[in-house]
């Protein structure tokens, strides 16, 4: 409230001006920021079994090819016998869009021994976790060739496995999934991969 001041030398009565005061800001209410329903732990060991997985489904068709253990391939068919790992999926393009580029390729020896490495490397490369850049990029365009072998699909317009796989690859690479479960880490602090950062 105002105040009521008389002065001697009148009659008129003034108010008072209250004296100004400074105002206490507000506190400003913050809001915490609100966290993530997973965390990085259970994400990294998920995408580490997928890792796992893959690299077990190459380096299993690469030895099943080799051996013969009769699954996917009979004893007399394995490398070991003489057999070519490739020309049987290869001739059997025969009639789809491309085969006539993939049955030329049938039964070549660099072939046999192109894909039968890249079986290898690209399986213990992903069940180590080292080297995923390579892996995940040359695992990638080994699926995009079986899958242009087999266009027109049968089951789907565009869709199958091999391209699930390679996008999985993908997600392989950029998540850095060799850390976990693997040796990842030991293999990036490599003099080699240091200076070649590419190898991680």
């Amino acid at each position: 409230m105002a105040t009521i001041e008389r002065r001697d030398h009148g009659d008129h009565v003034h108010a008072a001006t209250p004296p100004v005061t400074a105002q206490t800001p507000a506190p400003r209410v913050t809001t915490p920021p609100t966290t993530p329903a997973t965390t990085a732990g259970p994400v990294r060991y998920v995408w580490a079994a997928a890792r796992i997985a893959i690299g077990w489904v190459f380096l299993w068709a690469f030895l099943d090819k080799l051996f013969g253990w009769g699954l996917a391939t009979p004893a007399a068919k394995a490398w070991t016998n003489g057999a070519s790992p490739t020309a049987g999926f290869l001739k059997g393009t025969a009639d789809h869009t491309l085969g006539g580029l993939f049955t030329t390729l049938a039964g070549q020896p660099w072939v046999d021994w192109l894909f039968m490495t890249g079986l290898a490397a690209i399986g213990t490369a992903l069940i180590l976790g080292i080297g995923m850049r390579i892996a995940a990029t040359t695992a990638g365009l080994l699926l995009l060739m079986m899958w242009a072998a087999e266009l027109p699909l049968t089951t789907n317009p565009f869709m199958d496995e091999h391209i699930v796989y390679a996008i999985a690859l993908i997600g392989l690479a950029l998540t850095g999934a060799g850390t976990t479960l693997g040796l990842g880490t030991q293999w990036a602090a490599t003099p080699l991969v240091r200076r070649y950062p590419i190898l991680k």
